[in-house]
């Protein structure tokens, strides 16, 4: 039988959450490069050092923030009717991100960090979630392609980067700040701009 967890590791388990749940919002609000570790242990009411003995370094959190992101995307993947056709589901996994992104609870992490970019490589599950991730978009692409619903002259993995760019793209961010557009139609904006590049010309 497995043991129950004793309290003091449930504590430890808890506060390791809610350090999460803190960079988490921080990182969608303000960015990697802004944020710091003391701006996350400050949010939570612990000292920085008790934060170091959950994660050692700001690439560490930083990692473990995006391995329980990218449990969500699969868990919100797994929600979706199998009815959908390839292209509805893009649509739909696009949909709830960008959504996401707009609510402030998508972090996006910048590709030029060296020792982030470091730390992200590095790590197993993350590279594992990365991978099953790729692979049900990569499948869905592959799947539309052959159902003519997306050009074929494009290649798979440029439509899949061009997928994650979009959730991360800026112009999100300068709309959103300009206020002339509500989010709806931010949303259906840049859904819009992606579909139309990516499906099938009508004749």
């Amino acid at each position: 039988m497995n043991e129950k967890p004793s309290f003091k590791q449930r504590q430890f388990e808890a506060r390791e959450d809610a350090i999460l749940d803190a960079a988490h919002e921080l990182l969608a609000n303000r960015g990697y490069d802004q944020t710091t570790v003391d701006e996350v242990a400050a949010a939570v009411g612990i000292a920085k050092a008790s934060l170091y003995k959950h994660f050692a370094s700001k690439e560490a959190l930083a990692t473990a923030t995006m391995r329980r992101m990218l449990g969500r995307v699969l868990a919100y993947i797994d929600t979706l009717s199998p009815e959908l056709g390839p292209d509805e589901s893009l649509r739909a996994v696009l949909e709830w991100a960008l959504r996401l992104r707009l609510a402030g609870g998508l972090p996006t992490l910048p590709s030029s960090n060296s020792a982030l970019v470091d730390a992200l490589t590095k790590d197993d599950a993350y590279v594992a979630l990365v991978v099953q991730l790729s692979s049900r978009l990569g499948f869905w692409i592959q799947f539309a392609k052959a159902t003519g619903k997306l050009r074929t002259d494009l290649p798979d993995e440029a439509i899949l980067l061009s997928f994650y760019a979009r959730t991360c793209d800026p112009t999100i961010d300068f709309l959103k700040r300009g206020g002339a557009l509500d989010d709806e139609t931010i949303v259906q904006t840049m859904l819009t701009l992606f579909f139309d590049g990516v499906r099938t010309p009508r004749m």
